[in-house]
C-alpha cells in the first residue's frame, strides 16, 4: 500500500514537471519565434545555462564544508555571476519594457500589410521607358494578382503611350474575368475602358462597355450612373465635330441693322419650350433613367406649362428610382415642397413632405435643414399668402394648355 502511495506521488510530480518544462519550452520557442534576433537570445539563453551551471558547482564547493568563511565566499561568487547574467540579461529587458512604452505612441512593432509599390513604374514612364514598366508592373502584379491598381496602370500604358487600345482591352478583361472582383472595381475598369474608346472616336465601344455595367451589376448604384453616361454619350459626328476644325459656313450679313426696329433674322431662333419639352420627352422614352432630362422636363411643367401635378410626378419618379444619391433625393423632396407651397397646397401636404426628408436621413444634415424649414414653414404660408394675386372670374381649367402639353 505503501508503494502504491510513492508511485502515484511520483507519477505526478512527474506530471507536474513534464507540464511545466512542457510550458517553458513552448513559451521559449514562441518567444524565439517573435524575435528580431533569434540568434542572439539563442545565444543568451545558453551563456545563462551555463553561468548558472558553473555558479551551483562553484557555491557548493566553497560554501559546501559549512565555516563562515566559506559562506561568505559563496555570497560573492554567487554576487559575481548575478553581475554576469545582468550583463547578459539588462539589455534585453530594458528592450521589452522600451517597447511596451513605445507601442502605445508608434501603434505596435507588428509589421503593416504588404502592398503593391509601383513608383519604379511611375518613374519608367516618365522617362518614356514603357517596355520596363510594364516588366516592373507585372512583378508586381505576380505577387499582387487582385490589385486593380496594377491593372489599371498597365492598361493605360498600353493605351496612351503605346497606342494599343486592343492590348489594354485584354489586360482589363483578364482583371474583369477574375472571380470575386467588387462591384466598385469592376465598375472603375470598364468606365476606364469606356474613356479610352470615347478618346478614338470608338463610341459603339464605349456604348457597350457602359452597357456591360448595367448587365454585370444590375440594381447597384454603378449601374444607375453608367445608365446616366448612356443618356449623354455624344454621337460619334459630335466627337468628330469637336476634333476637327471644319470651316464654318457663313450666311450674308445684313446690310439695313441699324435701321431694322426688331432683332428678328439677326439671331438665331432660340428652341421653344414645346419643342424642348417634345424633344425631353422623346430623350426619356430611350432613357427613362436619365435624372437631369427628367428634372429639366418637370420645371418645364411647372414653370412654363403651369401644371404642378406633372412636375411633382416627374420628381416623385426620380425619388423613387433606386440608388440615387441621398443629397439629390433630399432637394427634390424639397423642390416638391416649394411646388406645393407656390400653387396653394395646404399646410399639412407641404408638412408631410418636409417630414419625409427628416425619416428618410435621419441625423444627416438634410434631416437637419428639412426641421429648421419645418420649424419656420408657417412663416412660409404667410408670406406666400401675402404675394398671392387676387383672381376674378371662373374659367375653364387647363384651357390655355389644350393642343400644346406634350404626353408625359
Amino acid at each position: 500500500m505503501i508503494a502504491l502511495s510513492q508511485t502515484g506521488s511520483f507519477l505526478r510530480g512527474l506530471f507536474i514537471l513534464v507540464v511545466i518544462a512542457g510550458f517553458c519550452a513552448w513559451a521559449f520557442w514562441r518567444m524565439l519565434k517573435r524575435s528580431r534576433d533569434p540568434v542572439s537570445l539563442l545565444t543568451r539563453c545558453v551563456l545563462t545555462a551555463g553561468l548558472l551551471i558553473a555558479a551551483y558547482f562553484s557555491i557548493d564547493q566553497l560554501a559546501g564544508d559549512g565555516t563562515a568563511g566559506g559562506q561568505i565566499a559563496g555570497v560573492m561568487v554567487g554576487l559575481v555571476f548575478g553581475l554576469l547574467l545582468a550583463f547578459v540579461w539588462v539589455p534585453v529587458v530594458i528592450g521589452v519594457v522600451s517597447d511596451l512604452f513605445g507601442n502605445l505612441f508608434t501603434g505596435g512593432t507588428e509589421p503593416p500589410p504588404p502592398e503593391p509599390h509601383y513608383s519604379i513604374a511611375d518613374t519608367r514612364v516618365k522617362q518614356g521607358r514603357y517596355r520596363e514598366a510594364i516588366y516592373e508592373i507585372q512583378r508586381e502584379l505576380e505577387k499582387f494578382p487582385d490589385d486593380i491598381i496594377g491593372h489599371i496602370k498597365l492598361a493605360e500604358i498600353q493605351a496612351q503611350h503605346l497606342g494599343d487600345l486592343q492590348a489594354a482591352e485584354v489586360t482589363l478583361e483578364r482583371f474583369l474575368n477574375q472571380p470575386g472582383r467588387p462591384a466598385a472595381h469592376l465598375a472603375y475598369a470598364l468606365n476606364t475602358l469606356a474613356d479610352w474608346q470615347l478618346k478614338v472616336q470608338d463610341v459603339d465601344a464605349a456604348r457597350a462597355s457602359l452597357e456591360r455595367i448595367t448587365l454585370l451589376l444590375p440594381d447597384t448604384e454603378q449601374a444607375n450612373q453608367a445608365a446616366q453616361r448612356l443618356a449623354h454619350l455624344a454621337t460619334k459626328e459630335q466627337l468628330l465635330a469637336a476634333h476637327e476644325h471644319r470651316p464654318l459656313p457663313l450666311r450674308p450679313g445684313l446690310t439695313d441693322v441699324g435701321l431694322r426696329q426688331e432683332a428678328s433674322g439677326v439671331a438665331p431662333a432660340a428652341e421653344t419650350q414645346e419643342a424642348q419639352a417634345q424633344r425631353l420627352v422623346q430623350h426619356l422614352e430611350q432613357h427613362p433613367l436619365d435624372n437631369e432630362a427628367r428634372e429639366q422636363l418637370a420645371h418645364l411643367y411647372a414653370d412654363y406649362y403651369q401644371r404642378p401635378d406633372l412636375a411633382i410626378a416627374q420628381l416623385e419618379q426620380l425619388i423613387q428610382a433606386p440608388h440615387q444619391p441621398g443629397k439629390e433625393v433630399a432637394r427634390w423632396l424639397n423642390s416638391i415642397a416649394d411646388l406645393q407651397l407656390k400653387h396653394g397646397a395646404d399646410y399639412e401636404t407641404v408638412r408631410a413632405t418636409l417630414q419625409r426628408i427628416i425619416d428618410r436621413f435621419q441625423g444627416l444634415a438634410g434631416a437637419e435643414l428639412a426641421h429648421q424649414r419645418l420649424e419656420h414653414l408657417r412663416l412660409e404660408f404667410k408670406g406666400q399668402q401675402q404675394s398671392h394675386v387676387v383672381q376674378l372670374g371662373t374659367y375653364e381649367k387647363d384651357l390655355g394648355l389644350k393642343g400644346r402639353l406634350p404626353k408625359p
